[in-house]
């Protein structure tokens, strides 16, 4: 199912992915930013990935949210994890798709694991070499919403079937991950650490190499992520709420999160979102 929202000058149209991408893709965004003054957008902190394809314009990273990796301005993308925000010019008309990545879809899609990638914002000409600039052409000469998405299915199942899939994650990280999801971040590490049968530290260790967040962190987005989400249902739910549902201690406890991940209060997160 397709769904549009208007959010004033930027438009987006998105949906789900099938169940045998969801693994790897989670979602598919098109997006339409009108031209307007410059401003800065704020790259929140995600427990996904963000694949981003420009269809016209491109995406100027002013600062990524590891101070020390460069900024760059690319028409492909993919934008690793990070528990801070990164900066991000806008202001100049843009059109694409912006995909919700897994740290298993970077293996999968991309040939590298996801902590190859943490923090910082890399070329998919760089990765895909010249399948970026085929699939970006064929992406711009389709015409409508659907059919792009459906284009993207046909051609990342040919990413996958040359690829080598979830080969090399140990499959204590990909149980680590998973029990965090299905907690809503709020599992004790120390209680995950002794479920996968490693000591904390070595939990860390591989963890973060192959997703690029040490199990504190990851558990830290995987909840924030969970709370926006929330902020965003069409009941339009308080902050306390969304807080209480979500694991905070208070409501205090996730503005701190606002402030630390998304680099802005949720009031003006959700206002350039929503409009409201």
């Amino acid at each position: 199912m397709t769904a549009s929202v208007v959010e004033g000058a930027f438009r987006t149209c998105g949906r789900a992915t099938a169940a045998w991408l969801r693994p790897y893709v989670s979602a598919y965004t098109g997006y339409r930013q009108d031209a307007g003054p410059p401003s800065v957008h704020q790259g929140v902190a995600s427990a996904h990935l963000t694949f981003v394809l420009c269809l016209d314009g491109r995406v100027d990273i002013l600062s990524n949210a590891d101070p020390a990796k460069p900024a760059g301005s690319f028409t492909a993308a993919v934008g690793g994890l990070h528990g801070s925000p990164a900066r991000i010019a806008q202001g100049d008309p843009q059109t694409g798709l912006q995909l919700r990545l897994t740290w298993r879809g970077a293996r999968a899609l991309l040939g590298v694991p996801a902590g190859e990638l943490a923090g910082d914002t890399v070329d998919l000409h760089d990765l895909l070499s010249g399948r970026a600039t085929t699939l970006l052409d064929r992406l711009a000469s389709t015409e409508d919403w659907r059919a792009r998405f459906d284009l993207l299915d046909t051609e990342l199942a040919k990413l996958l079937r040359r690829g080598r899939g979830e080969v090399g994650v140990l499959p204590e990280v990909g149980y680590a991950w998973d029990r965090l999801a299905e907690t809503g971040g709020n599992l004790r590490i120390e209680d995950l650490a002794r479920e996968v049968g490693w000591s904390r530290r070595y939990l860390a260790d591989r963890f973060r190499a192959e997703t690029g967040l040490a199990p504190k962190a990851a558990a830290r987005v995987i909840r924030f992520e969970g709370a926006c989400d929330r902020l965003l249902a069409p009941d339009r739910p308080a902050l306390a709420r969304v807080a209480a549902e979500a694991g905070y201690v208070d409501q205090a406890h996730l503005s701190r999160d606002f402030r630390d991940l998304a680099g802005i209060p949720a009031t003006a997160w959700l206002a350039e979102r929503t409009g409201r």
